[in-house]
């Protein structure tokens, strides 16, 4: 029995459940991953580990089930470029990590929303006004004061990290263009082989194993987090479209700001609590912005 490509709903509630779980799923693999690449193992080890997990996990749990149609797709070069997206995503974020806190790192790839914004135009052929255009300027000023360029607290690693933003946006919007056309777990099979089938060859040679107990859990618990995690945030898009869910996907930055304080002993300093406001800030106007055209365009048009 297959389970079926299900179609795009309209139900908010729902998927805004889905997208809370799937943040704090989704912080036990920045957690281990960040653990991993402080005790030394390299990043393309860290990225293969974390997809091939995630497609052995794949293959024992869903294949059984599923058969060929795991692997059938309404739409593979979709599929292969959203998941060269998601394997940049990862890489570059994994890499950022080993030298920043996860407060800066995750502050910087939440200006994934506001260039979700930014792309809508050439990508969905949406129209963005000159208000939704300022307040994506003033969210990549909230950026800036967070990394501060020039400073001796900036750290080149940040330009790592607004690459990694940027394929974020990019993964968001093709994992929309997705919702209903393949299932989420053929997303998510996909969403795995292009990172294996590219990292193969360089994470294969010179293999370096955890070193410690709480190495080996991390080593084993990132594959799990990646699958469910994004298995959960596919859902909550076929439920609601992006621009909805964009504001509460902030939440993950309070749970990201208490892991580094507790755990990695990283607590976010004022630059970090004024600059994530600027840039939650500027999401959370797009998307009222965005609420307001919708609600508007069919009756009165709306000079944005």
């Amino acid at each position: 029995m297959a389970f079926p490509v299900l179609p795009v709903e309209n139900r908010v509630n729902t998927a805004i459940g889905f997208l809370m779980l799937s943040q704090v799923v989704l912080l036990v693999l920045d957690i281990s991953a960040k653990w991993l690449a402080l005790s030394g193992m390299p990043t393309t080890e860290i990225v293969f580990v974390r997809y091939g997990m995630h497609f052995i996990l794949l293959m024992l749990l869903f294949l059984p089930v599923q058969g060929k149609n795991l692997f059938r797709s309404g739409n593979i070069k979709l599929e292969l470029v959203r998941g060269f997206c998601l394997f940049s995503t990862t890489s570059l974020n994994f890499w950022a990590m080993s030298y920043l806190p996860l407060t800066v790192t995750s502050a910087i790839a939440f200006t994934a929303p506001l260039m979700v914004c930014a792309l809508s135009g050439p990508m969905l052929g949406e129209k963005v006004g000159w208000r939704r255009w300022m307040a994506i300027g003033i969210g990549f000023i909230g950026t800036l004061i967070i990394v501060r360029p020039g400073s001796e607290a900036f750290h080149p690693a940040a330009f790592i990290s607004l690459g990694c933003a940027v394929f974020l946006a990019l993964f968001t919007i093709f994992t929309r263009k997705l919702a209903g056309v393949d299932a989420a777990l053929t997303q998510q099979f996909y969403a795995s082989i292009v990172p294996i089938t590219l990292l193969a060859p360089v994470a294969l040679t010179g293999w370096v194993w955890p070193q410690s107990s709480i190495s080996w859990v991390a080593f084993f618990v990132m594959g799990a987090a990646g699958l469910f995690g994004h298995i959960l945030n596919s859902t909550a898009l076929r439920y609601a479209g992006a621009s909805i869910l964009a504001p509460f996907t902030y939440v993950s930055l309070v749970y990201l700001s208490i892991a580094s304080w507790l755990i990695f002993n990283e607590p976010p300093d004022a630059w970090f609590i004024l600059g994530a406001s600027i840039i939650i800030g500027s999401g959370i106007y797009i998307w009222l912005r965005e609420r307001k055209v919708a609600r508007q365009a069919a009756a009165v048009p709306l000079v944005d």
